[in-house]
């Protein structure tokens, strides 16, 4: 079967390899029909690191997936041979004080797709997960949208998180497909008024199809500035979804006395600074989103339901010799790219 490696910096490589066996009875073999291209992806791409989390090369590739099960291991029930199923890539060990918690996205065990020395990467004609990670999509749902399901998930997950209601004036700094994510959540979840910034014209044209109240470009104008005429009393929730930290000094800004920052976006580095005396006068709550928690069933119920429309995300399609070519436009913000998926199968 083909397996896509990073082989060293900006350089990918598809190799053959035996297919993947079933070896614990809890798990399923699928085979991965769409890839999405996500932008921790593009971070070992570019950068070969996210953190210290550090790619030991060659290394295989790839979270956001969607496939169909071949084979169950026999302790599975759930799932049959033929199931179209999105998969979520955290792989919880079950066992530790935060699983016990219900905190299985912070995991002290968790292994997750395509993680430096976790569990390998979903860019595979076949792999190998715990049934438990595989939830069945309806026979409407195209298997683009199921890849989508997982990035969605966050962008719920960060709603939830931030605790989004009816009035709240809302903003997503970055448009990209978490930030978009967010937006459609926040706009399903409650009547909110967003505002959406970006410096891609082509994603703020996307974000409007999404729903946003208002978008602005900070490359052409003071957003901050734009936004606080349009609300004096500054805003209630920031989702900082860009990973730039010029960002976070904005979104402390646009709150309000007592909102709250919820920061989605990864920076490329490690160290970010606050100003400690805007966030004390004003008592600003920061939140860090770690991936999501129990939002994949309800990201697959959302679109399924017609209440999400996730298609306005899916600008690219790529087959697996051109994936390199996927990660370039990602990586260079080019074409207008959101979201490329890549695609293994050419099942629908």
């Amino acid at each position: 079967m083909r397996v896509a490696y990073f082989t060293g910096l900006r350089s990918i490589a598809i190799r053959e390899q035996p297919e993947p066996r079933i070896e614990q009875p809890a798990d399923v073999l699928l085979r991965v029909d769409r890839v999405g291209v996500c932008g921790s992806d593009v971070h070992y791409y570019t950068d070969g690191r996210i953190g210290d989390q550090i790619l030991q090369l060659p290394a295989t590739l790839g979270h956001e997936c969607a496939g169909t099960v071949v084979e169950v291991g026999p302790g599975v029930e759930r799932l049959q041979p033929g199931d179209r199923v999105a998969v979520d890539p955290a792989i919880a060990c079950g066992r530790c004080d935060q699983c016990d918690a219900g905190r299985v996205n912070t995991c002290r065990n968790l292994r997750f797709l395509g993680g430096p020395g976790e569990a390998p990467g979903a860019a595979a004609d076949r792999i190998v997960v715990p049934a438990d990670n595989c939830l069945r999509v309806p026979d409407g749902m195209s298997m683009e949208e199921a890849a989508l399901v997982e990035p969605l998930s966050i962008g719920l997950y960060a709603v939830r998180l931030g605790e989004v209601y009816p009035a709240a004036r809302v903003a997503v700094l970055g448009a990209g497909p978490i930030g978009l994510s967010a937006l459609l959540s926040a706009k399903a979840t409650a009547p909110a008024t967003v505002y959406v910034t970006d410096r891609i014209d082509r994603r703020l044209e996307i974000a409007r199809r999404c729903g946003a109240d208002w978008t602005g470009n900070p490359q052409r104008e003071d957003v901050v500035e734009t936004i606080l005429m349009k609300e004096p009393r500054g805003l209630d929730l920031v989702f900082e979804c860009s990973g730039d930290p010029a960002c976070i000094g904005e979104a402390q800004r646009m709150l309000t006395p007592g909102g709250t920052l919820v920061l989605v976006g990864i920076p490329s580095d490690p160290s970010i600074c606050f100003d400690i005396h805007t966030m004390r006068r004003k008592e600003l709550t920061f939140k860090n989103v770690r991936r999501q928690k129990g939002c994949i069933a309800p990201a697959i119920r959302l679109i399924s339901e017609a209440v999400i429309d996730i298609t306005p995300l899916l600008t690219h399609h790529f087959p697996l010799d051109r994936i390199q070519e996927a990660f370039d436009l990602v990586a260079g913000y080019q074409d207008g790219v959101v979201k490329a998926i890549v695609d293994l199968s050419g099942q629908r």
